[in-house]
């Protein structure tokens, strides 16, 4: 089902029910995905930030830290940010970086403070009504020619809530569309897992520079 008008009381209660699904998942969500092999995306993403690492980096719906103990084991500035009060706490305990706890649909983030912001597997949870306005504040918390990368279960631009939570399925002309218009210029795109038939590859990841 595709929602294209929300009620501010009814996107409260979207966000409300994804993280609490979250939370009630936590440890479980942990365990079934701190192996999972994303090395593709570590690599397209810091291939792109430009000048000399260690970077400045923002880990966007980072989960219970994978991603953070990857790039604090490179030596980067990582910082997490999560809606998830349980997510939180195990990123920050597994990883020992910085981790933030606020809602996407919420956020207040420094201005241009990172070089990149890596968002793998949570932005597809932002309501297509809000992204054009979410997408300008990661374009703001970014420095001049910064870097965003993305991973999101693509689709034919389906939307709403799910099971217990609100998931937006976008194909790739639709969301390139929406950062473009935020400003961004398209570095790359790929879909995922490598190796696989189209239509066995259920993951549509792009990178992007700050215009």
């Amino acid at each position: 089902m595709k929602i294209t008008a929300l009620h501010k009381a009814q996107l409260r209660r979207m966000s409300e029910i994804t993280i609490e699904h979250y939370d009630r998942v936590a440890d479980d969500y942990w365990y079934g995905t701190r192996n999972h092999d994303v090395s593709q995306n570590y690599e397209a993403f810091l291939e792109a930030i430009e000048g000399k690492p260690p970077f400045d980096i923002l880990d966007l719906g980072c989960g219970p830290g994978r991603d953070l103990q990857y790039f604090n084991s490179m030596g980067h500035a990582v910082m997490g940010l999560d809606g998830s009060e349980a997510l939180v706490s195990l990123a920050r305990l597994n990883s020992g970086c910085e981790v933030l706890q606020q809602n996407f649909l919420a956020m207040d983030l420094p201005e241009h403070r990172f070089d990149g912001v890596f968002a793998n597997a949570s932005l597809f949870h932002v309501p297509s009504q809000e992204l054009p306005r979410i997408l300008l504040e990661v374009s703001t918390t970014l420095k001049a020619r910064g870097v965003l990368f993305c991973s999101n279960p693509r689709g034919n631009n389906e939307e709403g809530l799910g099971g217990s939570r609100y998931s937006c399925f976008f194909d790739l002309d639709t969301w390139r569309d929406y950062v473009v218009d935020a400003g961004f210029i398209e570095v790359r795109h790929y879909f995922r897992p490598t190796g696989l038939p189209r239509d066995r590859q259920p993951w549509l990841a792009t990178v992007w520079r700050k215009g």
